[in-house]
């Protein structure tokens, strides 16, 4: 193959793959522009070849692309730059359409020293569409995202779960060993909630759990997490507060679920709730004590006659 023949091929290859590729001096000045920047910039080989990049581009980041193309000048090393750090240097349209709310091409991009003698005359940059990547690997990410999120949702209420609930508890607790203050739990349950799914079935059994879910979390702090702890008993993390306001707060619980009646699947069911309550105090040897703690105190208020909210003597 002789050398015209090589060239030609070279020039074609050039012009036809399908990634950007352009050559700029240490003056910033473009050497050579492919068919993918053309089409993808709209200015023609004849309209950039010549002139600094930044002249044809003043929206790229003269700075940092300065600095990249310097590097590879002084190291005589390549550079590289991915879309997950910089997504884009040319704000070029993708290649094809896509979903996911990306409207602007991903790149990777490659700087590559064109040495002669040792010594580097240009540095070549490759741009790479990688939309379709960031786009696959957003929507995985989200999907992840979802899955994590149902992992600690109870499915009947929409409330966080025990698993969650016990995390940040243990999150809490051991904020608390560390810098003190105050921290309270309290755990409630739904009074005689089997004669409630016995007389009416679970699916009214099932919206009562909802709709107590639902007034809760309206009556609580942000700061504070409400979980379903399992069938009928929920849990309610106290982070920054002393035993003597979680039991008005116990209070307030407990006049929110029962002050109203829950009306579901036509019928109006009379609710009610007990409550225990427990704190955080110097030689707490772990976070499941005060589980344990606020567990005791609410089977001390059934005994005691149900609806009502106690602690532990």
């Amino acid at each position: 193959m002789n050398e015209a023949m090589e060239r030609s091929l070279s020039d074609l290859v050039m012009e036809r793959v399908g990634f950007g590729i352009f050559v700029l001096d240490r003056a910033m000045n473009v050497l050579m522009w492919n068919r993918f920047m053309e089409d993808h910039s709209g200015l023609a080989a004849e309209q950039v070849v010549g002139k600094s990049i930044h002249a044809s581009f003043p929206e790229l980041p003269r700075a940092w692309l300065t600095r990249k193309i310097e590097s590879v000048f002084q190291l005589g090393s390549s550079a590289f730059s991915s879309w997950e750090q910089r997504p884009y240097l040319f704000k070029f349209d993708p290649d094809r359409p896509v979903t996911g709310g990306v409207d602007v091409m991903q790149q990777d991009c490659a700087f590559v020293p064109l040495t002669r003698g040792g010594e580097v005359m240009a540095v070549c940059v490759t741009i790479s569409d990688m939309t379709h990547v960031s786009v696959m690997q957003r929507e995985s990410e989200e999907v992840v995202a979802r899955l994590e999120e149902y992992a600690n949702r109870d499915c009947v209420t929409g409330i966080t779960n025990r698993r969650s609930f016990e995390a940040r508890l243990r999150e809490e607790f051991l904020r608390w060993q560390r810098y003190g203050g105050e921290l309270s739990v309290l755990l409630f349950d739904i009074d005689q909630f089997k004669n409630i799914n016995d007389r009416y079935g679970h699916t009214v059994g099932d919206a009562v759990l909802r709709v107590t879910a639902q007034r809760v979390a309206n009556a609580v702090r942000v700061q504070d997490t409400l979980s379903r702890f399992g069938g009928d008993e929920f849990a309610l993390l106290l982070p920054c507060t002393s035993l003597a306001d979680a039991m008005i707060a116990a209070e307030r619980v407990r006049s929110t679920i029962g002050d109203v009646p829950v009306e579901a699947h036509g019928v109006r069911v009379r609710v009610t709730a007990s409550v225990g309550g427990a704190a955080a105090r110097p030689g707490l040897p772990a976070y499941e004590v005060l589980i344990h703690e606020a567990d005791a105190a609410l089977y001390s208020a059934k005994r005691k006659g149900r609806n009502r909210s106690a602690v532990l003597a």
